[in-house]
This record gives C-alpha cells, structure tokens and sequence, in this order.
C-alpha cells in the first residue's frame, strides 16, 4: 500500500542517532513531501549517510520523532524496509551468485516474484552474457549497475541513493538517472546525498544541505509538484 499523498513520506523532529557515543544526527529537523526528489549535500561526516540510513530503518533514534511511509521509527524500524531501497557504498551482493541470481533473491526476499526481472536486467544493460557472471567477478561499475537492478525490480515506494554515481561510467551514470526519473514518474519519493552536483541537481527538486549531524540550511519547501531536472532556485 503506498502512503497517503497528503501526508510527508519522511518527517523527522529533533532526530538523534548515535554511532558509539557521538552525535551522527544532533537533532534533525526533517520533511519530505510524497513524490518529492530531494538532495542533500555538506561535507564528509556532516551526517547525510547516517540520515539515509535513519530514513531506511538501518540505525536506531535515541531521541526525538521520525515517521517514514507511516511508520514510527522509533517503535517499528523494521516495518519499513521492504517498502524502501537503499543504495550506499557498500553493493551488499552475494559474490557467488549469478546477476540475475542476486536480483531474483533480493526480490523474493522481499515478497515479490521476479516477474520482470528480464526487463529490468536489460534496461540496466545486464542482460545477455553478464546475465550469468557471478557478482565476484563483476567490475565496480557492473556491480553498482547490479546493485541499482536491485532497487528497481522491488519497485519501492523510497529510493535512498548514497553517492549513487560513484564507480559508474558515463553510460551508468545516464542509466542511473533515468531509472530514478522514470521512479519519480511513477510516483516515488527520491532522497540522495552526492558530490555529484551537476547531476544530482538535475534529479532533485530541492536542496537542503547538512553540517555537524544537523540540517542547516532548507530553502523554501516545494512539494511533491516540484519537476526533477529544474532544481529549487537555493538562496
């Protein structure tokens, strides 16, 4: 069931996650309108990958609010993920299995039946020989393409992206937004944190950008009507 359109499909109040004992999130303040596109940039260990991974239910809060889909954060992290892909640095496929393998597996794995799994893998550019090529013997960029197979064949209702053009080529890269163009399209939420400014402005209808485990600055809101590919005009 996708969420209400009229309520945020992320909302996070005074957010606090620790790693250890330090603050990754000091206190987030956070909104995301349902079919909305948003960037978020800020230097390395501002607290963008920690924040897409409290949005994907991978780190606990210790204080504050956060609902994602729906669903309280705080007493059900778990309830979200099969609605949710997240991409980050790590591709987390089994190197022994084929491509096709480890789509079918994490798409099952969630309840699904692989019904388009052929689809997928050629719009990827993984169909023919590289189909069958266990994951260990992929290169990066491959792996990364596998990977990005991965979220789209969930069809998931959330797309965290972490430096999502990392390891890509020049055709990967084009891949990669267009696939989360056409999720946009279909009435997705995007949320992607890249030093990749050029191309990550293209897809996001706002930016907001992070420092210190804290969201700082929030140009004026524009909601789910925002168009990726005409980024929200930042003071």
């Amino acid at each position: 069931m996708w969420p209400d359109r009229m309520a945020p499909a992320i909302l996070f109040r005074s957010a606090v996650v620790l790693l250890g004992r330090f603050p990754a999130l000091a206190g987030v303040d956070f909104e995301v309108d349902a079919g909305e596109a948003v960037l978020v940039q800020g230097p390395n260990g501002a607290g963008k990958t920690t924040l897409l991974r409290a949005c994907a239910g991978l780190v606990p809060l210790v204080a504050g609010e956060a609902t994602v889909l729906g669903h309280d954060m705080r007493r059900d992290r778990r309830g979200v993920r099969r609605r949710v892909a997240f991409l980050g640095h790590a591709t987390h496929l089994y190197d022994d299995l084929t491509v096709a393998e480890n789509v079918r597996f994490a798409v099952r794995a969630t309840g699904g039946d692989g019904e388009g799994l052929s689809a997928v893998l050629e719009r990827l550019g993984l169909d023919g020989r590289l189909r069958d090529v266990p994951a260990g013997r992929l290169s990066a960029g491959q792996r990364r393409r596998t990977a990005l197979a991965v979220c789209l064949s969930r069809a998931p209702e959330l797309w965290l992206l972490d430096e999502p053009h990392a390891g890509l080529d020049g055709r990967g890269r084009d891949l990669l937004d267009d696939t989360v163009r056409a999720a946009l399209g279909r009435g997705s939420t995007v949320v992607l944190a890249s030093h990749e400014d050029e191309r990550a402005r293209a897809l996001a209808g706002r930016v907001i950008t992070m420092a210190g485990g804290q969201v700082h600055h929030e140009p004026g809101r524009r909601g789910a009507t925002a168009r990726p590919g005409k980024p929200a005009h930042v003071a």
